[in-house]
């Protein structure tokens, strides 16, 4: 008799829990880490389908998980992140969009800028919400435009006495601007009340949910989103300290976005991409002032709320793989993109699990008796002893399908941990 969907549910969360905290469970368990768009490929939809109707986005995602059967699976409210008609709705300036912009066929496509200027580091630190009301968001989102026109929302602090500037949100533009807000939030309720019904069917099914909630590292942050990469690499020599006392301000807001979120969820792992602490991004040295002392504390403070950190160390963190040492040993679930995978064995293999380092390439356009020889060679070498997690490098929205089952089926048979 086979084993009910919630003993297999327990077992995977053991197995991944072992792992984690570097205990030996009784296979490698595996993963799809960012399942991305992959999914629209293995059912033969398309990425534009994904993001735009929910009911082929749902069957997609629960076909392709339930068919594998992953030891967990990576929300997809995070991987797909915002539905293609709320993106429309607020006139998006950071994504290009399957369809839209781009071939139906390709994932999304964030667009880098620098939304918050040189000179406004100031505005930023002295009101961080009167700034992303009046300034940010005016500039990400078209529709939201005339907020621009507001006055200093922190005028509403003097109450009675402030009220009077309430007239300044009755124009047409700025109430026109609300409204697109407005619906833009009721298209997302409806896509995370639909992503909500699926991770219940789906731990329904017996497969547990990777993370709980995503948040960022303060750099990242300041880099993505604010100040565009270039901006920011000319702060780190023009205005350092202003980079620092910026990263200082958004840490808190960060922390409380992890562990809330995870808290709530009930799910107690964050995922955490990384995206400029690698080497070829910045010195050692410049990691060691504006990189590492923020996620270091970061994380911490997440693990201090029992919460599991999962950062995913996109690049390559070979360089920086000492300072990973640092962490405190079973608490952290580390993903690895292009680091030497076998040196952080060496010298994380007592710290932290390590996920990931199966080439998307040999996924790709790879043989089957090539992707079986990697896998071994991972299970072997980063494998042994236990804490590894089974994982591709970063987003599979390219990966043949006939190729990952020969993956993920050389995984379950071989990856069994013998006494």
């Amino acid at each position: 008799m086979g084993k009910t969907p919630k003993e297999l549910y327990q077992e995977r969360e053991k197995r991944v829990n072992d792992a984690i905290q570097l205990k030996v469970p009784d296979r490698v368990p595996f993963w799809f880490q960012d399942i991305s768009f992959f999914p629209a490929k293995y059912t033969g939809t398309t990425s534009q389908a994904l993001m735009y109707d929910d009911s082929v986005f749902i069957a997609a995602y629960k076909k392709t998980l339930t068919d594998f059967e992953p030891d967990m699976y990576f929300n997809p409210g995070h991987a797909l992140h915002t539905p293609g008609d709320a993106l429309d709705i607020i006139d998006s300036k950071q994504v290009k969009v399957p369809g839209r912009e781009i071939s139906p066929d390709h994932t999304f496509q964030f667009i880098e800028g620098e939304y918050m200027k040189a000179d406004e580091y100031d505005a930023f630190l002295n009101d961080p919400t009167g700034y992303t009301i009046s300034t940010y968001i005016p500039r990400t989102f078209g529709a939201m435009a005339p907020l621009a026109t507001l006055p200093p929302i922190s005028g509403l602090l003097l109450g009675y006495f402030g009220l009077p500037m309430a007239s300044a949100f009755t124009t047409p533009e700025v109430t026109a601007a609300f409204e697109s807000f407005y619906k833009a939030g009721l298209a997302i309720s409806r896509h995370n009340s639909a992503v909500g019904s699926l991770n219940q069917e789906l731990k329904a099914a017996g497969i547990p949910l990777a993370c709980g909630q995503i948040t960022l590292a303060p750099f990242d942050v300041l880099s993505d989103t604010l100040r565009g990469m270039r901006g920011l690499m000319l702060d780190m020599y023009r205005q350092p300290e202003k980079v620092l006392a910026a990263i200082e301000k958004l840490l808190p807001m960060l922390i409380g976005l992890g562990v809330s979120g995870a808290k709530m969820s009930g799910t107690l792992r964050v995922f955490i991409p990384l995206h400029r602490g690698a080497h070829g991004f910045m010195s050692l040295k410049q990691f060691e002032t504006f990189y590492w002392p923020s996620l270091k504390k970061l994380m911490l403070t997440l693990i201090d709320e029992g919460i599991t950190p999962c950062p995913f160390f996109e690049g390559d963190y070979t360089s920086r793989l000492e300072y990973l040492a640092d962490l405190p040993k079973g608490k952290v679930l580390g993903l690895f993109d292009a680091t030497d995978i076998f040196k952080a064995k060496e010298i994380l293999g007592g710290t932290m699990c390590i996920s990931g380092m199966m080439p998307l390439s040999l996924l790709q356009v790879g043989t089957p008796q090539k992707i079986k020889d990697y896998a071994k060679k991972l299970i072997d070498v980063v494998g042994k002893g236990g804490g590894f997690i089974m994982g591709p490098r970063s987003a599979m929205d390219e990966c043949d399908p006939n190729l990952v089952k020969v993956w993920v089926e050389f995984t379950k048979e071989y990856g069994v941990y013998r006494s």
